[in-house]
């Protein structure tokens, strides 16, 4: 059984950083999409980033671009998240994502349409202005 398990959320000042992890288990795959979206309280389900762990292609919703970075240790199975530059309407829950079938030029959709077929609990974000 597939399990993604996020750490690493709390509370920052707006400028802050921080860098949030997704411990993936319960899968063999070496090259596949994961990636990171967000859900604020009363907001809809929002995009962040997307690697296809292969080729370690990555893609970024517009509002994060420049300020987030998504990263995979294969090794590890542990997805990352660096954000910097937060501010308040990064505030949410953070939710870490994987798709086993999809195909690497398709994994970017994922960064504006973040329907994943596999999330973990999520991880919450606070950015105090």
């Amino acid at each position: 059984q597939v399990q993604l398990v996020e750490s690493g959320g709390g509370s920052v000042q707006t400028g802050g950083s921080l860098r949030l992890s997704c411990a993936g288990s319960g899968y063999t795959y070496q090259s596949f999409c994961m990636g990171w979206f967000r859900q604020a309280p009363g907001k809809e389900r929002e995009g962040v980033a997307t690697i296809y762990t292969g080729s370690g292609n990555t893609k970024y919703a517009d509002s994060v671009k420049g300020r987030f970075t998504i990263s995979y240790d294969n090794a590890q199975r542990i997805l990352y998240l660096q954000m910097s530059g937060l501010n308040p309407e990064d505030a949410a829950t953070y939710y870490c994502a994987a798709d086993f079938q999809r195909q690497p030029l398709t994994c970017g959709h994922y960064a504006t349409f973040p329907r994943w077929p596999n999330s973990g609990q999520g991880t919450q974000v606070t950015v105090s202005s």
